[in-house]
């Protein structure tokens, strides 16, 4: 018996620290972080990819997610769950929420079933679960903002304006375009790489498209793949069609009609009319 205890219980420490270093996730990183050839990034206990992955840690439960308000003009669609924290559901506005009989989430006839919204008033694990996903939607947001551009041909193109603009991929795998300054686009605008391909786009003031018109994906571009990194306050037009993954320092606001393959991921609020969100 004893041979046999000295031979297990060293397997089983060996079982218990691998499953530790799986849990922690990206080789166990902690301090600094890990950065991958895919964007994928590890700081402390946190793993958060912005690469092919598509992974945003817990915020990538929630198609929006914000931390004063989400707010509807009727009727958006919005197919992917909808988190709002530390603000109480008092900041869920124009969804009319029906509020399951656990008190722990809410749906509505503008989420597409099975989604649902959550607040930060709901009933447990409701709350923190939604305080994990504001960390991790920080900490997304953090890490796009201290990424280094590519090259000076993705610095300040089009000094802020793309007119009829196409960003192309470049080797490596991440493509990293930085604005220090505001950011509009009025005219379509297009992506072109394959499904691997990680574009980080990096805005110092706001960002605004024009009304009617289109982000393009060529070439195998997966939204889940495209990170807007906006400082100011996003306004995307009327029955303009956007792609990607918004992290907001500040409001996010989608015109009339307007629709967005991706997340909506803001730091103060969301705002939609009539837009049709569809998470990637």
């Amino acid at each position: 018996m004893k041979k046999i205890n000295s031979i297990t219980k060293p397997l089983m420490w060996s079982m218990a620290l691998l499953l530790a270093a799986v849990a922690a996730g990206c080789g166990g990183s902690s301090g600094g972080g890990v950065t991958t050839s895919t964007g994928e990034v590890c700081s402390g206990a946190n793993c958060v990819s912005l690469g092919g992955s598509g992974d945003l840690g817990a915020a990538s439960g929630y198609a929006i997610l914000a931390k004063d308000g989400v707010a509807t003009i009727p009727s958006s669609v919005v197919t992917g769950n909808v988190g709002l924290s530390p603000t109480a559901r008092i900041g869920l506005t124009g969804w009319s929420e029906t509020y399951d009989v656990t008190d722990t989430y809410a749906t509505s006839p503008q989420v597409v079933a099975p989604f649902k919204l959550y607040a930060a008033d709901n009933a447990v694990p409701t709350p923190s679960n939604l305080t994990t996903a504001v960390l991790s939607m920080q900490a997304a947001y953090s890490d796009a903002a201290g990424r280094t551009a590519s090259s000076a041909a993705t610095t300040n193109v089009g000094t802020g304006t793309l007119t009829s603009q196409t960003f192309n991929a470049v080797a490596g795998g991440v493509t990293v375009y930085e604005w220090g300054t505001a950011v509009t686009i009025p005219t379509d605008l297009t992506f072109n790489g394959s499904a691997t391909d990680v574009f980080i786009l990096k805005v110092a003031g706001t960002l605004d498209m024009a009304a009617a018109k289109n982000v393009i994906l060529t070439g195998g571009v997966l939204p889940k793949n495209i990170f807007w990194q906006v400082s100011g306050a996003v306004n995307i037009g009327a029955n303009t069609h956007f792609e990607g993954i918004v992290l907001g320092m500040t409001s996010i606001t989608f015109g009339n009609l307007s629709s967005i393959n991706g997340r909506l991921l803001a730091q103060t609020a969301v705002n939609l009319n009539a837009t049709t969100v569809t998470q990637p």
